[in-house]
């Protein structure tokens, strides 16, 4: 695989971790970074809207881009598949922004096999009990959601070894500060500053 001046991140955490809360303030600071819009079966939530935080998209068409091989990664989570465009990934590389996926742990696994620079960033919540406060205080799940998703929450979390760094969002303003610190400092990787400014550096050595 091709390195790209842009580098690759992986977000993952259980439902009601604020994932979706830190890397929206994440978007709104730093004018490098993307969220990459997935593919999804399940149904619109309130306030959704079609391609801007996700591509709704019927099982069968689904289906059909699997077997087209047009996903970066794709997995199935409860009762709905999601997906993430092998084209928009990469063209948004190419440009040399910063691109999130916001993916579960089996979705990280297919993405490290394509994109080993891949950089993984788990959230993690300060307790269960506040992960069970958080998704009640959304309001948009019914209780048998609920549980669903806090039975699978331990599972989920167990994964968190796999990823490069790990933030507890305790206190939103310092995990989204701990966010911000990681991805500034990856932007001088030395993989990607060969990348950059290999003109510079062949220069710096030529005498």
């Amino acid at each position: 695989m091709d390195r790209h001046t842009g580098n690759l991140f992986i977000l993952s955490a259980p439902s009601g971790a604020g994932k979706s809360s830190l890397y929206k303030a994440l978007l709104k600071a730093d004018d490098k970074v993307r969220i990459s819009i997935s593919h999804t079966t399940r149904a619109p939530r309130k306030g959704e809207e079609h391609g801007r935080e996700y591509y709704f998209t019927e099982d069968e068409d689904f289906l059909d881009m699997i077997a087209e091989d047009a996903f970066f990664e794709h997995a199935q989570v409860f009762d709905n598949y999601y997906g993430t465009s092998k084209a928009s990934i990469f063209n948004m590389l190419e440009q040399g922004l910063d691109v999130i996926l916001e993916i579960d742990w089996q979705g990280a696994r297919q993405v490290r096999k394509l994109y080993p620079d891949a950089i993984g960033v788990f959230i993690l919540p300060p307790s269960l009990k506040a992960l069970e406060e958080r998704l009640h205080g959304r309001g948009t799940d019914s209780e048998e959601v609920i549980q669903r998703r806090m039975s699978k929450a331990v599972a989920e979390m167990s994964h968190y070894d796999e990823y490069d760094f790990v933030i507890v969002n305790d206190d939103f303003e310092t995990a989204l500060t701990q966010m911000q610190s990681i991805f500034t400092a990856m932007r001088s990787k030395n993989t990607v500053m060969k990348q950059k400014y290999g003109n510079l550096i062949n220069d710096l050595l030529s005498i």
